[in-house]
């Protein structure tokens, strides 16, 4: 039993098709595979079991996108003959029909779950399906097991070796507890002795049947790769919008702690930052138009808590300027977000002859959001496609296999992060963008990964892309917190769950910084060339004082320039002392600016040969 990230899916090929061959020759050998995995991936599998293993070496059964009672007597086929050696099927239907492969006792001798990470609950319907399976030998792919925290990984490893780490009491109280005790920012050196010791038993445990493939091995047979953290600033209307929002009284109940859901006010933030439209969509204040143009059906704030608008959206659509025509004829106007924007001019600039023809993922964990996207699209001809979760998994195929294939008029795929975000082989398009973060780095962490794969033949360029000040890089901090890396990070917060301070520090808008994560890092780079054009500064200053100074005695020797030689004598000007003084705090002339000029040079000088004789 086994847990294997997937590296090549040949190394799982070569796995399988060993005792394929074996049994043959002796009965207890593993003659039926059930190979599970996500629904977009079953025909996948199959087209792979042909590329590697050769046409007939191997008879698959894939069950993919048909009637109930055709599955029904494909796997009564599969149990009660041997006329198939592996049977591929989607975790929802393995789990819909378990009852049949229960049937006999025999009815697999090996087990392989693709995306394994989705077996992180013990308690969810699709892992309690999987453990009343009669199969002994297991083997899970996956290229997260650890995601949010240690039980999600012990769920996993009790699924391939039941006990291995205890019970789950056990397994909170003598490794889980001790460890996330020596992780906290104030652990004494004690706490933090035991965490190293009980990290060192587990790892020598699990290590025993885990194999490990990272992407340095994948790095040798692909193109490079280039990763980008790309933070937009934020556009005026979406400053506006966001600081409406989190000054509304929702807002407020939820940062006070009068609020414990929080999950609303979140997403609708994460929301304005992909499209202002998106939010003021929520707003049922204006039923007539879009815009300033709306207020007639505008209703007071005094009715917000009447309104039936996402938590403090009400008011939104004071912010949008007059758009004519229904809302489904108006255009997307990506220069109201700095994101939408952002990806507006990349498109353009990869569609500009001489560029190459790169094709593009977008990944996003809204589907309005694609919806928009999509609209720019066309609003610009660029060709696309679409995967969610409305498409079946015949269209899927055939959506990925037009889009990978060169001579396409596809120029962008759009992707939910959620439907397609696992296995898909994307290989058509070598630039990806993650238009929106999400709590859990895992789900980025797939859905990253779709172009960079086996068959890619050009560089890749992968873009995350993040509203800056926002809400979406409090997320990003998370999301390294949660793999481990919080030393890196200066605001070292507990990171198993979400205080009142961290609710506080959530909603804030940092709208003066490039990059709230980039601050947080206190990157070395940027503080040597802040330091070196500070010390360039210092260097030239002693010229431009020069410079000054001549340009002040050439205007002086101007005959027009007698007048301000000397100080100003007010009753000369038919004005009294007082008075001058009154209006004028602090008197200048030609001959007071030489004076600090001079006085000022003699000191930049001297700090010049002191630096040059450093």
């Amino acid at each position: 039993m086994s847990i294997v990230p997937p590296f090549y899916i040949t190394n799982c090929l070569a796995l399988l098709a060993s005792p394929l061959a074996a049994a043959r020759s002796s009965p207890r050998s593993s003659q039926r595979i059930i190979v599970t995995c996500p629904c977009s991936l079953v025909k996948n599998w199959d087209n792979e079991f042909v590329k590697w293993l050769g046409p007939g070496a191997v008879k698959t059964l894939a069950i993919a996108e048909q009637d109930r009672k055709t599955v029904e007597k494909n796997i009564d086929c599969f149990v009660r003959t041997s006329l198939f050696n592996v049977l591929i099927l989607s975790y929802e239907c393995l789990r819909t029909h378990v009852g049949r492969l229960n049937k006999t006792d025999d009815s697999c001798d090996l087990l392989v779950c693709d995306e394994a990470h989705r077996l992180k609950n013990r308690e969810n319907q699709t892992s309690m399906a999987l453990n009343s399976l009669k199969v002994k030998r297991r083997v899970l792919l996956s290229g997260t097991p650890m995601q949010n925290d240690l039980e999600e990984f012990f769920a996993m490893v009790d699924f391939t070796n039941r006990g291995v780490l205890g019970s789950p009491e056990d397994f909170r109280r003598k490794i889980r507890a001790p460890i996330l005790r020596g992780r906290e920012p104030d652990a004494t050196k004690k706490q933090r002795d035991k965490m190293l010791q009980k990290q060192n038993e587990m790892s020598s445990i699990v290590n025993e049947f885990i194999l490990r493939r990272v992407n340095t091995l994948n790095a040798q047979h692909l193109p490079p790769k280039l990763v980008q953290v790309v933070c937009c600033k934020m556009t005026d209307m979406q400053q506006n919008i966001y600081s409406h929002l989190i000054g509304s009284k929702a807002i407020q109940q939820v940062t006070d702690g009068k609020q414990v859901n929080c999950l609303s006010s979140i997403q609708m933030l994460m929301k304005l930052c992909n499209h202002p439209r998106l939010v003021a969509n929520e707003d049922d204040s204006a039923k007539a138009g879009t815009g300033r143009n709306a207020g007639k059906a505008r209703k007071s704030y005094a009715e917000d808590s009447k309104s039936s608008a996402a938590p403090g959206a009400a008011g939104v659509n004071q912010f949008l300027p007059y758009v004519s025509g229904r809302k489904e004829q108006q255009p997307v106007c990506p220069e109201w977000s700095g994101k939408m924007f952002t990806l507006f001019r990349l498109m353009r600039e990869m569609r500009k002859p001489g560029n190459g023809s790169d094709k593009i993922v977008i990944v996003s964990n809204y589907t309005q959001t694609l919806d928009l996207i999509g609209k720019m699209c066309g609003e610009n001809n660029w060709g696309f496609c679409r995967l969610d979760g409305s498409i079946g998994m015949k269209k899927r195929q055939k959506m990925v296999d037009e889009f990978n294939n060169p001579s396409s008029s596809l120029v962008a795929f759009l992707l939910s992060s959620k439907a397609g975000g696992c296995g898909l082989n994307l290989i058509g398009g070598n630039r990806l963008v993650l238009f929106d973060p999400d709590w859990n780095p895992a789900v980025d962490k797939q859905a990253a990964a779709r172009c960079w794969r086996d068959g890619q033949k050009k560089r890749c360029f992968t873009y995350r892309f993040l509203t800056s000040g926002s809400v979406e890089e409090k997320i990003y901090q998370r999301q390294l917190s949660k793999e481990g890396l919080q030393s890196i990070v200066d605001d070292k917060e507990q990171v198993n769950e979400l205080s009142t301070k961290d609710l506080r520090n959530l909603f804030k808008l940092r709208a003066d910084t490039p990059s709230d994560t980039h601050d947080k890092l206190l990157c070395q780079r940027c503080l040597t060339i802040k330091d070196d054009a500070d010390e360039n500064e210092r260097r030239v200053l002693p010229f431009k004082l020069l410079k000054c100074t001549e340009l002040l005695e050439s205007v002086m020797a101007e005959d027009s320039a007698e007048k301000f030689l000397t100080p100003l004598i007010p009753t000369n000007e038919g004005i009294s002392e007082t008075e001058y003084d009154s209006l004028v705090k602090q008197p200048m002339d030609f001959s007071r600016i030489k004076a600090q000029l001079e006085k000022v040079r003699p000191n930049e000088e001297r700090s010049d040969e002191r630096m040059q004789r450093a």
